[in-house]
């Protein structure tokens, strides 16, 4: 470390060896990138969402490039609660990284039963609840922007899991510091803020969406300033920590969401153009917390000069 710099932080119960993890869907279950980053040198690892059963998602096209980003509708393709713990999770528990299991399902019990499935699995570390996903046409969205809906899914899922609970808040709703109290009201142990903007993308030639499930999420560095000032609102409306996204493409975003109260952060989009930002942006912010005097990463959360 430089100078002795610490770096761990707890994440709502959750050890992390830093402060960096992976965002849900950018990363695959781990292994698709074990060839050109070392996972375990990473904080945490959120997985990709999965429900009860196996999904396929949105039909082909699922995202494009938009200036600043990029436009999504994976639709949340994926193997199945069963299938992630028997093919994917042995992997991340061998590696020894701390793994975040994101969740979706179309009714509080499905989002219940998954995580009662996943209770006690080795190297699951936490649970992110995906109430505000975008881009599909069931489940998700229709949680995520009512507090009482948000407030009564997290209390139901509570009751089926001794694992750490993260709800990831929608950004498009009027204010979120009521999302947030709701959520740790409830028996959140953390919040993961942001999930992606609602975003269409036009190809005028044709006159007709670009995504074949016509809307989908925004992505990006386009994003991060938006992100900024939500993960500030919310950390000054609850005690429980933050995890932070959107826009990270370096340490400099990671540090700016720190400093606005966030305990940890996660990158997302940047894996897609450069695998090793996650440790490029670790180094940055132990760089930063030594050139600055600051004993830990701790020391950044919430350091804001108003």
């Amino acid at each position: 470390m430089v100078n002795d710099i610490d770096l761990c932080v707890n994440l709502g119960g959750i050890a992390m060896k830093n402060p960096v993890a992976v965002a849900s869907g950018t990363f695959g279950y781990g292994c698709e990138y074990a060839g050109l980053v070392d996972v375990s040198r990473l904080g945490a690892v959120t997985v990709k969402g999965v429900r009860l059963q196996p999904w396929p998602g949105n039909p082909l096209p699922r995202h494009v490039e938009v200036p600043g980003g990029m436009v999504n509708a994976i639709g949340l393709q994926g193997p199945g609660v069963d299938g992630l713990i028997r093919d994917y999770l042995p992997f991340l528990h061998g590696a020894g990284v701390p793994v975040i299991v994101n969740v979706w399902g179309t009714s509080e019990e499905e989002y219940a039963e998954v995580a009662a499935r996943l209770d006690g699995v080795p190297g699951v570390a936490g649970i992110e609840l995906n109430v505000s996903c975008p881009n599909v046409k069931e489940g998700g969205h229709a949680f995520g922007t009512d507090p009482r809906i948000v407030a009564a899914l997290v209390a139901a899922v509570r009751r089926r899991t001794r694992l750490p609970l993260i709800p990831k808040l929608a950004p498009n709703v009027p204010a979120i510091a009521v999302f947030a109290r709701a959520a740790e009201e409830a028996g959140a142990d953390a919040l993961s803020l942001i999930n992606t903007i609602p975003a269409m993308v036009i190809d005028i030639e044709t006159r007709r969406p670009v995504l074949a499930n016509t809307v989908g999420g925004l992505s990006g560095p386009a994003i991060h300033p938006v992100a900024v000032k939500l993960v500030w609102e919310a950390s000054r409306a609850v005690r429980i920590p933050i995890l932070a996204m959107g826009g990270i493409t370096g340490p400099e975003q990671a540090i700016e969401f720190m400093i606005a109260g966030a305990a940890a952060v996660a990158v997302g989009t940047a894996n897609f153009i450069d695998p090793t930002t996650p440790l490029r942006v670790i180094a940055g912010i132990e760089a930063y917390c030594a050139r600055h005097g600051l004993p830990s990463a701790r020391a950044l959360t919430g350091s804001i000069r108003i």
